[in-house]
């Protein structure tokens, strides 16, 4: 019972608090301090958010957050939602809600019931009521209340999606609801303290949305918004997002005619010329470090028997994001994944442990089930290509070649100029295979791979594969923004499934151990990361065009189109813009199109036997000798340099 025993609270500063088992961390905060008991917004144990209100059973390390702490923006972001949600119903009290969103780290959202799309005249209206709502300064107050008194109340209120929403929460679990103010919902927090902690809010957007997803259901409207501890925080996130809507893949692609959409494969892309180019070219470096590091290529089908997937566990935990068809009254499934196919070329043959490891590559397209709401640009499709590969080794061969992995990846982050990277350790889901054992070992076994290299990483609980735990890395791209990339995944579930062994050196039969890696990742979904972490703007060796000739005049035609034979006959992807156009036109266009160099060639340049060299970044560099710019463009493009 609450009270009857006692928690220690282990501080940042290493300190450990002594507290009744049941006390908030409110009490906590009043306990060290009035100053930082007015202050708070949250709190966190064990590295889990805890809101402010909530009754600790348990001890951990615990942290305490105010308006000035990073963490702060979850629950603050948290607040403003419910402050959204009361500003529309103040306006139109026959509006009735829906939900929020879950991830508080960046934005918040509510759905809603209403009649029309919300205009951006009702969105100056709402803003302008969550500030009045703000300045009330209301307390957040959590309340655990019954399923049939939350039904009874959300009936009276005549919230009919929130009776609704009830049904979504499991028998037993404790319910809870928030109030500031006038308002409450069903909410499992955390909150800030009070309103009047968010200091600057703003209303981004509004889409419409189906009602849990579905498709079939009914469409809501839904307003999107941010929220920060002060204005100088929000007026930086309003920068980065311009920022982000200038890199925007799903704009600069079309724009560079690098791929596009079309309503007869919804969320699968099309890539046009140059953008299958830049798709080949990094699919090329990976296979090139690949053979470098002894992995070998493989090409499997894309459609099979429905009866692998029930072998390695697909269906019964991966089958809502797979596709399905029938030939011969025979059930088939479309590939969303390589492994169990690398399964089956492993068992092809009888192995031995002198044959160990094996590195099995695959291109092969994959096809994945995303709902349309959740699809978008490159970034998240159902038809993609992923560099992937399995290892096949030895339990005594796993650090060894899970470090290779990870030092494969470091080393193409490098050359993408992604600088900073966050490694996790990400650990067992509620949902997987096996015993608790294989899990524990599998872990540990990780762990001590990159411990043991002295590699640093965070534990990322809970999400791991449903058939092992990983490693992911998180990158950054220019403007800060995190991805996740590349994945190490450690399983000794689908060689268990599928009946795996080689000959030990003992004559015995043995399992081998699978490690699942992937570097980039879905090459779609990398390919748009890409564009934005550049801006388009693509290092000279992904290029499509790496120069354009540009002649003054018509009457220098001919000696451009020499230049441009001279730079194809080297090796250079060149292209002769030789429309009657003006020259500033001309050179503002190849600006626009992120060509890394444009050579103006008239008559001084004829006469000397040189180009005008002005690379995209907008500088003249004057007359240079053609064999130069050749030169400097191959050695750019062989190093793999980031550099113009």
């Amino acid at each position: 019972m609450p009270g009857s025993e006692s928690i220690h609270l282990t501080l940042p500063d290493g300190s450990v608090r002594e507290v009744a088992c049941g006390t908030t961390p409110l009490a906590v905060a009043e306990g060290i301090g009035p100053r930082l008991a007015k202050d708070a917004v949250g709190a966190e144990l064990d590295g889990q958010p805890v809101d402010l209100r909530t009754p600790l059973d348990s001890s951990g390390q615990f942290r305490l957050f105010t308006t000035k702490s990073p963490e702060a923006g979850d629950f603050l972001r948290h607040s403003a939602e419910h402050v959204l949600a009361d500003a529309v119903k103040r306006l139109w009290p026959e509006v009735e809600i829906d939900a929020g969103r879950q991830d508080h780290s960046e934005k918040f959202q509510y759905d809603f019931r209403f009649p029309r799309a919300f205009t951006a005249e009702d969105l100056e209206k709402i803003e302008s009521k969550m500030r009045e709502i703000l300045a009330e300064n209301s307390v957040f107050e959590r309340e655990e209340i019954s399923r049939e008194q939350a039904a009874e109340l959300f009936a009276s209120m005549g919230e009919t999606l929130k009776v609704d929403r009830l049904g979504d929460i499991p028998e037993g679990e404790t319910i809870t609801l928030y109030r500031h103010g006038r308002f409450a919902d069903l909410c499992r927090g955390p909150h800030a303290q009070r309103a009047g902690q968010v200091k600057a809010i703003k209303l981004l957007e509004t889409s419409g949305a189906y009602f849990r997803g579905d498709e079939s259901g009914e469409m809501l409207q839904r307003i999107y918004g941010t929220a920060f501890g002060s204005a100088k925080e929000l007026d930086d996130y309003l920068e980065r997002l311009e920022q982000a809507k200038l890199r925007d893949h799903r704009r600069l692609g079309p724009e560079l005619d690098l791929f596009s959409f079309n309503e007869h494969a919804p969320a699968s892309p099309f890539f046009h010329p140059k953008g299958a180019f830049i798709y080949n070219a990094l699919i090329d470096y990976v296979r090139e470090r690949n053979r470098d590091n002894g992995y070998h290529e493989v090409v499997t089908p894309q459609i099979l028997d429905v009866d692998l997937w029930h072998t390695s566990g697909h269906y019964d935990n991966y089958r809502d994001g797979m596709y399905f068809a029938e030939v011969d009254e025979r059930q088939y499934a479309v590939k969303p994944m390589n492994c169990p196919t690398h399964c089956l070329i492993f068992s092809n043959t009888l192995r031995s442990y002198r044959d160990l490891p094996i590195r099995y590559a695959d291109f092969g397209r994959l096809h994945r089930y995303e709902r349309s709401g959740q699809t978008s640009g490159l970034t998240r499709v159902r038809s993609f290509a992923q560099d992937d590969a399995h290892v096949f080794c030895t339990p005594e061969q796993v650090e060894v070649e899970v470090l290779l992995a990870v030092s494969i990846i470091r080393g193409i982050y490098e050359t993408f100029g992604f600088d900073e990277l966050l490694i996790e350790l990400s650990t067992r889901p509620e949902k997987r295979l096996g015993s608790d054992e294989l899990w524990d070992r599998a872990e540990k076994d990780l762990a001590a791979a990159l411990e043991g290299a002295g590699i640093e990483y965070e534990v990322n609980a809970g999400d791991g594969a449903f058939y092992g735990p990983k490693i992911d890395f998180q990158i950054k791209d220019a403007i800060g923004r995190s991805w996740q990339l590349g994945t190490v995944q450690l399983d000794y579930f689908l060689p268990e499934r599928f009946g795996l062994a080689y000959i030990g050196e003992d004559g015995a039969e043995h399992r081998p151990v699978m490690i699942h890696r992937a570097m980039l990742g879905s090459v779609e979904r990398f390919l748009g990361i890409l564009i934005e972490h550049t801006a388009g703007a693509f290092p000279v060796w992904l290029a499509p065009i790496q120069a354009v000739v540009l002649p003054v005049s018509d009457k220098f035609h001919d000696y451009a189109k020499a230049v441009q034979d001279t730079l194809t006959s080297g090796n250079v992807r060149a292209h002769l813009d030789d429309r009657s156009e003006k020259l500033g036109y001309k050179i503002r266009e190849a600006q626009l199109q992120k060509v890394p160099y444009m050579l103006v060639v008239g008559g001084r340049e004829q006469d000397s036997e040189t180009v005008a060299v002005r690379p995209r970044t907008g500088e003249d560099l004057g007359a240079r000798p053609l064999a130069e710019i050749v030169e400097r463009i191959r050695e750019l493009a062989a190093s793999r340099s980031r550099e113009l």
